[in-house]
């Protein structure tokens, strides 16, 4: 199927979200965007990416300051010398979500994809969850740790994570109204969470 849509997806840890992202834009021919945005923003930046890649969906408390102080702004000349790796990665992955989006349709893995995206009508929201149990047994088997190691990452990712959506885009993590498909994958499949999301595309279309 020809997708017309910019497809994020916002996704607690462990769900699965950036496989399910690969699967879907494999599926609809498009690509799909999510430690790449690392890279993106290293190479317009002249940073090294592991310094973005430590920081990345961090969020600091210096961003609301510096707004404050009109230190920059969302425009194309925006300064980020002054501020702190944090803001700096967030306010460049902005930047690049939009520019992406406007070059056709893509699919965008966290990075408040879809707060940047808010105004654009050609948007799907998407939020990916899993029981905690689920999430830990993946943890356990992809990272190769124990499980009480596994259940402390998984609470502190999804803690940052939603520090960090919830500090620059002013909503709150994971809240059902924020999206336009919340799916629970604990007893699906990637394939069967990639074809829901396919098919609800195309019933929009």
């Amino acid at each position: 199927m020809a997708c017309k849509h910019i497809i994020t997806i916002g996704r607690q840890f462990g769900s699965g979200g950036r496989e399910i992202g690969e699967a879907l834009a494999e599926k609809l021919g498009i690509k799909c965007y999510d430690k790449e945005l690392i890279s993106l923003a290293a190479k317009e930046s002249g940073i090294d990416p592991e310094v973005f890649n430590n920081v990345d969906e961090k969020a600091t408390n210096s961003l609301l300051y510096s707004l404050s102080m009109g230190l920059y702004s969302f425009g194309n000349n925006f300064t980020t010398g002054q501020l702190p790796v944090n803001d700096r990665l967030y306010l460049l992955q902005h930047k690049i979500v939009k520019r992406l989006a406007s070059e056709g349709p893509c699919i965008i893995v966290g990075r408040c994809a879809d707060f940047v995206l808010k105004d654009r009508d050609d948007v799907v929201n998407v939020y990916i969850c899993a029981d905690k149990d689920y999430r830990v047994k993946r943890a356990i088997e992809n990272k190769g740790i124990s499980e009480s190691k596994a259940e402390q990452v998984v609470s502190k990712t999804d803690k940052s994570r939603a520090n960090y959506y919830n500090f620059y885009s002013g909503r709150k993590w994971g809240l059902t109204e924020n999206y336009d498909l919340c799916i629970n994958r604990t007893k699906l499949s990637c394939e069967q969470v990639v074809n829901a999301i396919a098919g609800y595309i195309e019933a929009i279309e």
